[in-house]
């Protein structure tokens, strides 16, 4: 035999036992633990919803199509290795900034606010919710490329790409979204290994910034929604309305619930968006505090798998952005929650899978398409 014919029998062996050793969730891009905890969310929002929309089952089957679709995208991003989405990152970056600047121009309004972009035969589009992914991987491609922990040159650079994306949102106006994509660029900033004297600079820093803003930045209703959370019944018919709701709603639930179908406070209406930023409060009255607790924990059992992910991971990249999508995750589930029992500002984040909606639940599913990219591919 040959010395080329060994050589290729060889390779060809080495490919096989590789093939082999791999198992089937592997071999597709998929993890499975992700794969089943967020079906199980998935069917616990359908459940919910169909509760909190009085029983709508055209709202329900919406939300399944919406369901279906960001499983598909979720599993097609999962199939691209992290390099190419680290080679693609600055143009994602861009073209999220040009759609956010087209929103401004030619955005369509709805209720006050310029948030979406009419597209003909497909409905609409919401471009600051992209960026909740473009803004990590923009972060994380950037000091991925530096040494680490980040100069203060870094630093400053960093920001400055937070900075610029955040205004647009919060022009829109759309301030929960532009906190939450501020966050998660921050988030990226934070596993960088910044250093502590920084963060506390930043901090002390923040005060000023936060008192201008409240002077000059936000509006009336949007002050009035702070003020509200420290005494609700400053504006009860008003602003103040929906903590005052959200809460009765949580204590008539109790222990146990009142029952499956059963609440009160978001069938007869008086729990505003009972079935998109409230929806928890829905699923409180009628499953009590057992039941959020266990949603709660299944929520933390699948951030646990996703930092597993995120921090098994030797590339920067791939674990400064995992690391931060996961944070985010964290953040959107924490905010929602806090906002509804009355501990933070009502900001209009709704509880990821469970609240009605199609644009955020794909964009939660790419992100863990994004996770499951990283996983399955440092192992094939």
């Amino acid at each position: 035999m040959s010395s080329s014919s060994q050589y290729q029998l060889s390779r060809q062996s080495q490919h096989s036992d590789h093939y082999h050793g791999t198992t089937l969730w592997q071999r597709i891009h998929i993890d499975p633990w992700l794969t089943l905890l967020l079906l199980t969310i998935c069917c616990i929002g359908l459940t919910v919803l169909y509760s909190a929309s009085a029983q709508d089952s055209e709202m329900v089957i919406r939300q399944l199509v919406s369901y279906g679709i960001s499983l598909m995208v979720m599993f097609v991003i999962a199939q691209v290795p992290p390099s190419i989405y680290r080679t693609l990152t600055p143009i994602f970056y861009l073209v999220g900034l040009m759609l956010l600047v087209l929103v401004d121009i030619i955005g369509e309004v709805r209720m006050g606010a310029q948030r979406w972009i009419n597209l003909p035969g497909f409905g609409s589009m919401q471009p600051s919710e992209f960026m909740k992914l473009g803004m990590p991987m923009m972060c994380a491609w950037f000091l991925s490329k530096r040494e680490l922990p980040p100069s203060i040159f870094s630093v400053v650079v960093t920001l400055g790409l937070i900075v610029i994306p955040v205004l647009l949102i919060a022009k829109e106006p759309d301030l929960g979204t532009s906190l939450l994509v501020a966050a998660s660029g921050l988030f990226v900033l934070f596993l960088a290994g910044l250093s502590w004297w920084l963060i506390l600079g930043t901090l002390v820093l923040s005060i000023p910034i936060a008192i201008f803003a409240w002077h000059f930045l936000l509006h009336d209703y949007q002050q009035m929604r702070v003020l509200t959370l420290f005494n609700p019944e400053i504006d009860a018919q008003g602003a103040g309305w929906n903590i005052i709701q959200s809460q009765t709603a949580i204590g008539a639930g109790g222990l146990s619930g009142k029952g499956y179908m059963d609440g009160t406070q978001s069938h007869l209406h008086f729990l505003p968006e009972g079935h998109t930023d409230f929806i928890i409060a829905a699923f409180s009255e009628e499953f009590g505090l057992l039941g959020v607790i266990l949603l709660l924990f299944i929520y933390a059992c699948l951030l646990s798998r996703a930092l597993y992910i995120a921090f098994s991971h030797s590339d920067i990249y791939s674990r400064l952005l995992a690391g931060a999508i996961t944070m985010s995750f964290f953040l959107y589930v924490f905010v929602n929650v806090g906002m509804v029992s009355g501990i933070l500002p009502i900001v209009g984040v709704p509880l990821p899978f469970i609240s009605y909606g199609g644009t955020a639940i794909v964009t939660l599913m790419a992100g863990f398409g994004l996770l499951m990219s990283i996983h399955t591919h440092k192992t094939v």
